[in-house]
């Protein structure tokens, strides 16, 4: 058993995907730290110098000036603001990896067509090798070298 998970623990195949999701994590925290640092920013700005982190709704029907001031009070807030920013990030994260996938698809060469080496025999619709002139199954003659299998 345990040199069933070395051997599974330390394919190739395992290690590329343990180096994705690490890189995937320091992606994300890159974008996370764009969206809220550099994006939100400028749409707030743009709007009317309004900050998405502070965006809510009291839900215990008093108002706060501030988010802060809200979680002080213990008061339940419905924060959309963080919810905009965490789904704008969501949006860049889903985007780019929709393009590296699109790229990597034109990338990959296309398999050439696989030779076609069998027939199906149209007696016992068994598949023979297609050299085959009789069926090694139901023993019926065959026509030779039809991939169809037709009879001709």
């Amino acid at each position: 058993m345990l040199k069933e998970f070395r051997d599974f623990a330390f394919k190739g195949n395992m290690i590329d995907l343990a180096v994705g999701v690490i890189i995937g994590g320091a992606f994300g925290k890159v974008i996370t730290s764009i969206v809220s640092d550099l994006v939100m920013p400028l749409v707030g700005l743009v709007v009317g110098k309004v900050k998405f982190n502070d965006l809510f709704i009291s839900l215990n029907g008093e108002h706060y000036d501030t988010l802060a001031q809200a979680a002080e009070a213990s008061a339940p807030t419905f924060n959309y603001g963080q919810f905009l920013t965490v789904f704008l990030d969501f949006l860049i994260v889903a985007f780019v990896i929709f393009m590296v996938v699109r790229q990597l698809h034109r990338f990959r060469k296309k398999e050439a067509p696989k030779e076609v080496t069998t027939k199906t025999c149209p007696h016992c619709v068994s598949e023979i090798p297609i050299q085959a002139t009789r069926c090694k199954f139901c023993t019926s003659e065959l026509a030779t070298g039809t991939a169809s299998g037709g009879i001709q």
